[in-house]
């Protein structure tokens, strides 16, 4: 999966939302930074650069060489981020893979999907608006969704029991895998392999 391959430009990048800061830090709308951090630190790299109103680092993920970035902007304005890097890299939407939170699968459940409506989510939404297409490649992890509809915000930015964050721990190493298979064989093997 991490090799090291030479070449300095970038082929993917590989997006993971959140919110920055340390109130956030463990929240369920943070399931994307985590699973980056974790790809970052088996790939030998600390997400510790800034640019593109983003922490990153490049790293070899999958046999190519990627961009990995944790937007800085506060989930509604992921996109701004995206968008100034995929500009300076040129990298088409369909090598932008954004992996985040999703309320509507169970807590630890993994959906690939090429494409889609943001369902939602703002951070997805605001993607869709910077790239001004929704064709790129996700991995979403389930975060489970409160029983009173009215206290979603305080879901989503609320942090897991001790048992939820075991499960999603697993979930996140799963995602990281589906990366890679996106990487190497496309959404659709992705797809049969992860969903």
């Amino acid at each position: 999966m991490f090799g090291n391959k030479g070449g300095s430009s970038v082929e993917w990048l590989i997006v993971g939302l959140g919110n920055p800061g340390p109130k956030y830090e463990n929240t369920r709308h943070n399931m994307g930074f985590r699973t980056v951090e974790l790809l970052a630190e088996q790939a030998g790299v600390k997400l510790n650069k800034v640019k593109f109103k983003s922490a990153y680092n490049v790293c070899e993920f999958a046999g190519v060489r990627c961009l990995v970035m944790k937007p800085q902007t506060y989930m509604n304005l992921s996109g701004e981020a995206v968008r100034e890097a995929a500009q300076f890299y040129k990298i088409p939407p369909d090598r932008v893979l954004v992996i985040y939170d999703d309320v509507s699968l169970p807590v630890g459940k993994l959906r690939v999907r090429p494409t889609g409506s943001a369902g939602g989510h703002n951070g997805i939404k605001n993607i869709i608006a910077h790239l001004g297409t929704q064709d790129f490649p996700r991995v979403k992890i389930g975060t489970g969704a409160p029983e009173d509809k009215d206290g979603m915000i305080g879901w989503v930015i609320g942090v897991p029991s001790q048992k939820e964050r075991e499960i999603l721990l697993e979930s996140f190493k799963q995602a990281i895998q589906a990366a890679a298979c996106i990487l190497e064989h496309g959404c659709q093997r992705a797809m049969n392999d992860f969903n």
